[in-house]
């Protein structure tokens, strides 16, 4: 990483921006931020003004979420038959997305669509209130008077519902008045509704009974009555549905919109990401001041993207060396690797960055990834689908970058699985025929039947070649610190301990020679006594020393608990097939007329089956291996990633070096 400033007028600060943000390379520093480095700031811009861009973030907020909710409403009121087109994913540069934005053109659009949004919530309303009523007058419908032409200076008529439970006593109780008669209207389950004619002489005396069976009155606002009022009703409920057809049908006419307003949002969403930055710049009355961090390769990417804009002539350029205390407090982590390893990047972020002067394990954690991943899948027919299938997406579809390194992480993985689907012999499951065309075929070259212990011991040896490997870097870090003891403590000494294990396990159990069990024996002691003695020399307590000694040396046991985890390789490559093959077997047995309608579906479903849990048990156990067993033996993470000044990418690509 090089420290990037640029110094420019202030008139050129948004295709400044812009063309910072094109390329996705430079991270923007806060000038602000309480750092030691950032002292200069008051020092030599006292006159500094005060970003305040919230009406401009704001605008950018409310325009956004229109587009969003404009977007939404034609796909989902817009008329049926009219196909709603969404923004399909390509590359394109930044400056060529925004070169055709109209502002006036999406303006006009924007509230066509906001205008018929509103029709449309109106109409809903209405249509609502009018459904509501037509419910209410339903349960009325059978009253053949309205209350209100009903009512005389002696009488009154009073509408309401009861209880299912309390309507019998209520109508008992009623029917003891003589001033009072009473008629059921309607009833459902757990309501009856009732309309009764009270002389006003009684009327007190109804209420007081009505209030104690819990009656609940209803007004009746209607001249018509009940049954008239419904005819009515549902005319205007058929007026509105109509309406709201011929509404749907101009919204579905918007439906072109669709593409444009999505263009426009990728549009916005790249100002919002260039207004958060501001604050983080130095404004003055006529200058613009940026700082920020950027790769050493990138650097003539942002040099050529300036000189794209016509800039380079009128921006200051400087790049630097970060300082120390940059290093230590500040400098962010990108990684950077051959296209064939940068797939399995993405295993390091998800333990952690490798902070910016340590080792990326990336390019040292991939070949074992490879290998132990293929071990775990190990089917010719599901390598061979992975690969297809991963091949074929990036072929035909233009996808989010992170899928697209996600998808490309499958496609290299298909490989070592198609290989060692040949050692092991296995197709979907099935064993790969013994001769063809009269020529003798090789496989299985391991067995998962009879060779079970041969891959035993071949896991635990991948695992003693990646701890081997880790402590070997572990050894090669100190060294660049110019930490030799450490080195030898934390790397040489235990790589030989376990070179010289395994020296005496070959002179007593392989090549049944005593030499190299001398060999190893002394390997492994003298190894041993530079752990056990070295700490006695490093601490001021030789006793400390000595027990702090003793109890690394202890940590032997922790290395024989990593080599025990690696048998997992065997165990889920010898299982996978294994499932493949009973479920062959399972259609095997059904009747032949089933076994070629029923019986492919059920293998189909059965396979695709066995090979998720497969593909998800060797992408979880792999990783497990590289974060437990190896990276633990030299890896400490804790870098801060690295953050450019970017596009969100909802819908397109930014591609700066599209031809």
């Amino acid at each position: 990483m090089e420290k990037v400033t640029l110094l420019s007028d202030k008139k050129n600060q948004e295709r400044l921006l812009q063309a910072v943000q094109g390329i996705h390379a430079v991270e923007i520093r806060d000038l602000f931020q309480e750092l030691e480095n950032n002292q200069w700031v008051d020092t030599y811009f006292p006159e500094r003004l005060i970003v305040d861009n919230k009406k401009e973030v704001s605008a950018l907020s409310h325009q956004l979420a229109d587009i969003r909710t404009a977007v939404q409403f034609i796909e989902h009121h817009g008329e049926k038959t009219q196909k709603k087109k969404h923004l399909k994913r390509f590359e394109l540069s930044l400056q060529e997305l925004e070169q055709t934005y109209d502002e006036e053109d999406f303006s006009k659009k924007i509230n066509e669509v906001l205008r018929l949004k509103k029709q449309w919530e109106k109409l809903t309303e209405q249509r609502q209130m009018v459904e509501n009523e037509e419910i209410w007058l339903n349960n009325w419908q059978n009253l053949t008077v309205s209350p209100a032409a009903f009512c005389s200076q002696t009488t009154t008529l009073v509408i309401g519902t009861v209880n299912s439970k309390n309507a019998e006593l209520f109508k008992k109780e009623i029917a003891k008045i003589k001033g009072a008669y009473l008629e059921e209207i309607n009833a459902s389950p757990t309501t009856v509704y009732f309309a009764y004619v009270v002389l006003q002489s009684e009327y007190s005396r109804v209420e007081e009974i009505a209030n104690r069976y819990g009656f609940v009155k209803e007004d009746y606002s209607y001249e018509n009555i009940p049954r008239q009022q419904l005819n009515i009703t549902k005319q205007r409920l058929q007026e509105i549905n109509k309406q709201q057809k011929q509404l749907s049908a101009s919204i579905g006419t918007c439906s072109g919109y669709i593409k444009e307003l999505e263009w426009t949002e990728e549009i916005f969403l790249a100002r919002m990401e260039r207004e958060a930055v501001k604050d983080h710049l130095i404004h003055t009355p006529y200058l613009i001041f940026i700082q920020g961090w950027v790769g050493s390769e990138e650097k003539q990417e942002l040099i050529q993207s300036l000189q794209s804009v016509r800039l380079s002539e009128e921006v200051y350029l400087n790049f630097e060396k970060p300082t120390e205390k940059e290093i230590v407090e500040e400098v962010p982590t990108k990684l950077k690797n051959h296209p064939i390893v940068a797939p399995f990047e993405m295993l390091t972020e998800m333990y952690s960055l490798p902070k910016y002067q340590e080792v990326d394990p990336t390019p040292w954690m991939t070949p074992f990834y490879l290998v132990f991943f293929g071990m775990m899948v190990a089917d010719i027919g599901y390598g061979l689908l992975m690969f297809l299938g991963a091949f074929m997406l990036q072929k035909f579809i233009i996808m989010p970058r992170e899928i697209q390194r996600f998808i490309k992480f499958f496609e290299i993985l298909a490989i070592p699985s198609i290989i060692w689907g040949f050692i092991y012999s296995s197709f979907f499951g099935l064993a790969l025929p013994k001769t063809v065309f009269g020529v003798h075929l090789p496989f299985p070259l391991l067995s998962t039947t009879d060779d079970v212990n041969t891959i035993l011991i071949l896991s635990v040896i991948f695992g003693l070649i990646q701890i081997l490997v880790g402590l070997f870097i572990a050894a090669k870090e100190q060294l660049k610190r110019k930490a030799y003891i450490e080195a030898v403590s934390d790397g040489f000494a235990w790589q030989g301990i376990l070179l010289g294990i395994l020296f005496i396990l070959l002179g007593m159990m392989i090549i049944k020679n005593n030499a190299f069990v001398y060999l190893g024996s002394a390997l492994a002691i003298i190894s041993a006594l530079c752990i056990l003695v070295i700490p006695i020399f490093q601490s001021s307590s030789k006793v400390k020393g000595l027990a702090k000694g003793a109890y690394q040396l202890y940590g032997l046991t922790g290395y024989i608990g990593d080599l025990v985890s690696y048998t997992r390789l065997m165990a889920l490559g010898i299982s996978g097939g294994s499932i493949g093959a009973a479920f062959n077997m399972l259609v095997a047995f059904m009747p032949f007329a089933a076994r070629f309608s029923l019986g492919i579906l059920l293998i189909i479903a059965l396979h695709a089956l066995n090979m998720f849990l497969t593909l998800l048990s060797a992408y979880v156990h792999g990783a497990r291996l590289q974060y437990v067993e190896f990276f633990g033996k030299f890896y400490t993470g804790g870098g801060r990633t690295f953050k450019p000044l970017k596009t969100v990418e909802k819908y397109v690509n930014i591609n700066h070096k599209r031809k």
